[in-house]
Parts: structure tokens; C-alpha cells; sequence
């Protein structure tokens, strides 16, 4: 271990709890200092005795408690560093913070032709802002084909692109508008006539376009109603929290068929990701509980979670939410109960954990590689040259999935070269793996003993990318989309009901699955809720990914029932 990475743990372990010590509050000090001075001259009382006798056992008991831990902290420095990453996180787990760049990332950084960008500039583009209003500003003094005022003998023509000045302004996430309607009233009947509203101008206190940022504020960027709240309140707006969940709760009702749809059409996937976070849910009697496990063996039950369930369908991403009593494997079975017969079965990603293949139902399971990476991660500075070898290896192995993406292979032409590239770098990293365990060269109890020994176990699911046509190498596509719920609990803390949660559950996969698409999910929301008896009659062409064309298309008529 090097000199940096010595000050880095004892700084970690100076910034532990220090865990409960002997209570000394009740030994004043200057009471134990006379009794020292008073053993000059003659001996011990019984009770002087007595009192320098537990000083002494805490002292002895307060050394065997730092011994233990001190025996702790050296044995458990893998569950350490696993601690310490879920407490403060971590910048990175690239292999280049560990053993530095790569050759070819020198070379790269070195070449001037290959510098990219900085990242972080924060510059945008006009064209980036696509919500933009758009004011034409003619010139003020010349037109088309007027003499040039510079040389005076040529004439001005217009060019192809405007000079752009980009103007932002700061505004209220939900703004207000007065209607004053004039009002006359007849002096000799008494009959009051008043002006009618301004045309697109609804009866309603609440447009549509108030729901879905409402929506989208709360549960796409995590404000909780509160803070909106204190928000609108000091733009001189109001929008008490009470209103805003009965906008929102509303709109979900709005919502409710298209979100079905999007279940339905996320079990056609031909790859589906899955995974669990925990969630809160204050009021939940035993009967919801119950009726949230749905069976025997959950129904007992205490945690509740948040599913994450994203399927790759026709190069589209769907993303679905599901809090409740259920695991991530047991929401999936749901889900592909609604899988068309005739279709194969899907590629299932998740991690090793038997919650994500709780259920009945089929898939060619593959597990996640960044899971088992992360384990090597954890244990780098205990073992530096094995879990570089590692390390270095799969590095190499992403790489070639990432330059399978940027040539735009289809899934076959991207099995093949990964069985070119990427198979001979597996093989020889499970040979070595496995002679390094069974030569003993390893503990299997140590850190690294056990990272690979959970590699191995699960080496054929963990490389099924390499039989598999479209299988993933991990699983991060969920684990980002699970954001979206870690950041409601980390802000809003829990959902009050499990009606609350459903409310939740479809304005995140409306909104994410948007978001998946490159679509405005602000957008889409306010022309579904605009138009939800349509969207009612015919979910399937309001989805995020073909909604414009209905709005420029003419109705097309109630969707025949699913088979």
C-alpha cells in the first residue's frame, strides 16, 4: 500500500464513529489527582481505592475496545471501502484512477487532431433551445435590393442565416393570467351580460399544461410539493401543496390508459432490464400489504420497493415503474403476462440477486458485469496487480462494445465481433481466475478470493453477451433509470399512501420513457392530457414516440382489444 493511499484510510478511519466507550463523566479528574497525591504520604482508603480501580477498568476496557476495532478496520478493509463508497460515494471507477491511462488514452490525449470538447462549458447552441419563442427582427432601415449604404454603387441582398442573439429570461414554473371580463347589466331589467372568455381559454381555473409541470417537477426532477410550493409563493403565484396533489392525482386518472398501453408494449421487448430500490410508504394498513404482496409467500412481507423495469423494443426504451410489497422479478412476471405468444423469449438483465427472478415467468437470463467489476473495485488496494489484470481486461472488453455502438452494428454483426475481440480476452481472464484459485495462489475467504469467486459462479450468465444476440453487457440502463425514484425518496422521503405511489409509478415511466426517447416530456404530457378521450379511445398512437403524428393526423378511431 502506497504513502497516499495510507493517509487516505487513516483519514477514513479518523472520520468513523468512534463507537460507545466506558462512561468516565462520572471520575472527576481533580478527585483522582488528590487521591495520587495523597498516596504520597500515607496509604489508600478504601475508598480511594475503590475509585482509582475503575479508572483503571475503563482505561482497560476503553484499550480492548480500540484493539478490536483497530483488528476490525485490518480484516474488514473490503466492507470498509464498500462503506465509505455508499456514504460519500466515489468520483470514479474508472481503471484509469487506479493504474493511470492506457497507452492508447495517452496517445489520444497527445494527438491535437483527436482532442475533444472540454466537457462542462456550459455553452448551448441556439438550435439547443428548442422551446424557445422565435421573434423575427427585420432590419431597420434596408430592404432587399437596396443600394448598399457602404459603397453606395451596390445592392444588399438577404443571407441565408440570421444573426442570433439567444435572450434568457427568468420566469414562474406555473404562471397566472387575469381574465377582467367586462360586465354590463341592464338598469331597467336588471339582466347581466358578461364578455366571454378569450377563445382557447377553457372555464377550468387549471390548464393542462399545470398538471404536466407539476408532474414533471415532482417526479421527474424530485421537488416536493412543499418546496414547489415555497416556489410559486415568492413569485407571487400561490400553488399550496394540497392543490398540486390534486392536480397531479387527477391527471393520473387522465393518464391511466396510456400508461397500461406502455406496459403492454414494454412486454414485447426483445431485451428487458430489472432491478429494486427500497421506498417508504407512510400509511399502509395490513390489509394494502397484503394486498401489495398478492400471495403467500410475500404477504409476510415488511419492505416495500421500487421496481425498475426498462425493455428495449424496436430500438425504443420503455421504462416502468412499480412501488409495492413486490420484487423486481415478481413485477416483470407481470408485465410479461401481457408478452404476445408468438414472440421468442426475451433477454432478461439484471444482477445475481433472486429478487430480480422472483416469479413465473421465461427469459435467457444474463447478469451484469459492472456488478461483478465493482467487486474488484472495492478491493484494488489490497491487491493492486491482480485487479489490474482484471480490471484492464474488461476495460478492453467495453471498449469494443462501445465501438460496436458508434459503427451502428445491428445485434448479429455485434455478437460476431465480440466473439472476434472480446471472447479471447474472457477466456484467458476466466483460465487465469480459475488457476489462481485452484492453485491456492488466493484466499478464497480475502476480498479478492470471494470478487472472484462471484465471478465465476455466474461466468455463463456474465458472458452471455457472447452467445446471445442484443444481450447487454450490465445493467446500468435501469440503475440510472432508478434515479429517478432514489431522487423522490432522497427528497420527498416516502409517499404518503399507496395510491400516492401509483400517482408516482406513472408520471416516472411516462415521463422517463420520454425522456428515453429524446422527447419533451413537459410536451407530451400537456397534449395527452389535452387530448385524453382520444388517447382513451386509441393509447396506442399516444405514445411519446408517435403522439406528434396524431396530432396532425385525423382521428383514428377506437384500438382493437389486445389479443
Amino acid at each position: 500500500m502506497g504513502r497516499k493511499s495510507r493517509e487516505k484510510k487513516e483519514r477514513w478511519q479518523g472520520q468513523r464513529p468512534i463507537p460507545r466507550m466506558p462512561d468516565l463523566s462520572k471520575l472527576d479528574i481533580e478527585e483522582t489527582a488528590a487521591i495520587v497525591e495523597r498516596t504520597k504520604a500515607s496509604s489508600l482508603s478504601a475508598d480511594d481505592h475503590a475509585k482509582l480501580v475503575a479508572v483503571v477498568d475503563n482505561l482497560r476496557a476503553t484499550k480492548t475496545t480500540l484493539d478490536v476495532l483497530k483488528a476490525e478496520f485490518d480484516a474488514n478493509t473490503a466492507s470498509l471501502e464498500r462503506l465509505r463508497h455508499q456514504l460519500f460515494g466515489s468520483k470514479s471507477e474508472k481503471t484509469s484512477r487506479f493504474f493511470g491511462e492506457s497507452a492508447d488514452s495517452r496517445k489520444a490525449k497527445d494527438d491535437p487532431e483527436g482532442k475533444k470538447k472540454k466537457p462542462g462549458h456550459g455553452r448551448n447552441a441556439a438550435s439547443a433551445f428548442t422551446g424557445a419563442e422565435k421573434v423575427k427582427v427585420p432590419h431597420p432601415s434596408l430592404n432587399r435590393g437596396d443600394h448598399c449604404p457602404g459603397c453606395a454603387d451596390g445592392h444588399v441582398y438577404p443571407l441565408p442565416e440570421p444573426a442570433v442573439l439567444v435572450r434568457i429570461t427568468g420566469m414562474a414554473p406555473l404562471g397566472a393570467t387575469i381574465y377582467e371580463r367586462d360586465r354590463l347589466r341592464c338598469n331597467l331589467c336588471g339582466e347581466v351580460f358578461t364578455a366571454l372568455s378569450p377563445e382557447g381559454v377553457g372555464e377550468s381555473k387549471y390548464d393542462e399544461s399545470a398538471t404536466a409541470m407539476v408532474g414533471v417537477l415532482k417526479y421527474g426532477t424530485g421537488m416536493p410539493f412543499n418546496r414547489i410550493e415555497k416556489l410559486q409563493q415568492g413569485m407571487g403565484i400561490p400553488m399550496p401543496a394540497a392543490t398540486q396533489w390534486e392536480l397531479v392525482q387527477k391527471g393520473a386518472k387522465l393518464l391511466e390508459s396510456v400508461h397500461e398501453e406502455l406496459i403492454r408494449e414494454a412486454a414485447q421487448g426483445e431485451v428487458v432490464h430489472n432491478d429494486d430500490t427500497t421506498m417508504k410508504v407512510l400509511e399502509l394498513s395490513k390489509e394494502q400489504r397484503a394486498a401489495a404482496a398478492a400471495d403467500e409467500q410475500t404477504d409476510a412481507r415488511t419492505g416495500i420497493f421500487t421496481s425498475g423495469i426498462v425493455s428495449t423494443h424496436e430500438e425504443r426504451k420503455i421504462a416502468l415503474f412499480f412501488t409495492g410489497g413486490k420484487h423486481a422479478g415478481e413485477n416483470l412476471s407481470e408485465v410479461l403476462k401481457r408478452r404476445s405468444s408468438d414472440l421468442p423469449v426475451p433477454i432478461q438483465m439484471s444482477d445475481a440477486l433472486a429478487a430480480n427472478t422472483a416469479g413465473d415467468f421465461r427469459t435467457i437470463l444474463a447478469n451484469c458485469i459492472a456488478h461483478a467489476r465493482r467487486r474488484f473495485v472495492e478491493v484494488v488496494e489490497n491487491f493492486p496487480d491482480e485487479c489490474r489484470h482484471v480490471l484492464e481486461t474488461l476495460r478492453e472488453v467495453y471498449k469494443y462494445d462501445a465501438h460496436a455502438r458508434q459503427e451502428g452494428m445491428t445485434a448479429q454483426e455485434r455478437l460476431l465481433f465480440h466473439q472476434a475481440q472480446s471472447r479471447p480476452l474472457m477466456s484467458d481472464l476466466e483460465m487465469w481466475m480459475r488457476a489462481q484459485m485452484d492453485e491456492h495462489r488466493v484466499e478464497p475467504n480475502s476480498g479478492l478470493g470471494e470478487a472472484m469467486g462471484y465471478m465465476l459462479k455466474h461466468w455463463s450468465k456474465l458472458t452471455l453477451f457472447l452467445r446471445e444476440p442484443g444481450a447487454p453487457l450490465d445493467n446500468n440502463l435501469v440503475e440510472r433509470s432508478l434515479k429517478k425514484a432514489i431522487l423522490h425518496r432522497k427528497n420527498a422521503l416516502f409517499y404518503k399512501t399507496l395510491n400516492g405511489a401509483r400517482v408516482g409509478d406513472i408520471f416516472m415511466s411516462l415521463i422517463h420513457t420520454a425522456e428515453l426517447g429524446g422527447i419533451q416530456p413537459f410536451d407530451y404530457l400537456v397534449e395527452v392530457l389535452r387530448h385524453h378521450e382520444e388517447a382513451e379511445e386509441s393509447p396506442r398512437h399516444w405514445m411519446p414516440w408517435n403522439y406528434r403524428a396524431m396530432l396532425k393526423a385525423p382521428t383514428a378511431g377506437p384500438d382493437p382489444p389486445p389479443d
